[in-house]
């Protein structure tokens, strides 16, 4: 009783008065566009692929705003990762929160710490956990095999569940928006014991492990919320 009682207070410090460098809400006008994320990378069965799937809408500054959080790790080359949280209406995903979690980071991988405080605040906010966002400092822009084991931990959740990977030095592409492949990528991950850095085959429907989405729109109308629970 006593651990659960100082989760409340952590998390109920963080959501109800945070310092204005630590919660922001963002709010533009309703009459501007909405637009789709494509990449010329997509190929045609992962565009078939994501046509299955329920749209998922996020906000015009969701990934300014975590680059601006992540800039002191970036310049130490460190990664940082964020959680989605969405609400459901009509047949579509909106991210309307970004959850910092305390995490651990080394240049090449990001793990989250104290999970029960991100679990808390997407309970009490009846949020749907579509995905998480992290950086590459100082690699380009892809999925590396511990990456895809992650992505398999929430898609395997909910299929909408998408990965976007910030990689400010790649001058080719400076993010990217991912999904295993289901089923193929999603088989070769379930059947993965192997932990760290490690190969995968290539899933036997000749699919790749993973794809870009193409069910993802930028919404500048929607409101973000961030807590920074660092």
């Amino acid at each position: 009783m006593a651990s659960s009682y100082c989760l409340q207070i952590d998390v109920h410090t963080v959501t109800q008065s945070p310092p204005p460098t630590i919660s922001c809400i963002q709010s533009l006008p309703h009459a501007a566009e909405v637009s789709r994320i494509t990449s010329a990378d997509s190929s045609s069965d992962g565009l078939a692929d994501s046509e299955l799937l329920k749209d998922i809408h996020i906000s015009s500054q969701l990934m300014e705003d975590f680059l601006a959080l992540a800039r002191d790790n970036t310049n130490k080359d460190l990664e940082t990762c964020g959680v989605l949280g969405a609400f459901l209406e009509g047949g579509t995903f909106y991210v309307t929160t970004l959850i910092i979690p305390k995490q651990e980071s080394t240049s090449n991988s990001c793990q989250a710490r104290n999970e029960e405080e991100i679990f808390t605040i997407q309970n009490e906010q009846s949020l749907f956990p579509v995905g998480w966002i992290h950086t590459h400092p100082s690699q380009s822009c892809f999925m590396s095999s511990i990456d895809l084991h992650t992505q398999y931990s929430y898609q395997a959740m909910l299929p909408e569940a998408v990965a976007i990977v910030m990689a400010p030095t790649d001058t080719t592409r400076s993010y990217g928006i991912f999904r295993l492949s289901d089923p193929g990528g999603m088989n070769i991950l379930k059947e993965c014991r192997e932990t760290g850095y490690h190969c995968h085959s290539e899933p036997s429907d000749g699919s790749p492990v993973y794809e870009h989405c193409s069910n993802i729109y930028v919404n500048p109308n929607l409101r973000l919320e961030i807590y920074d629970l660092r």
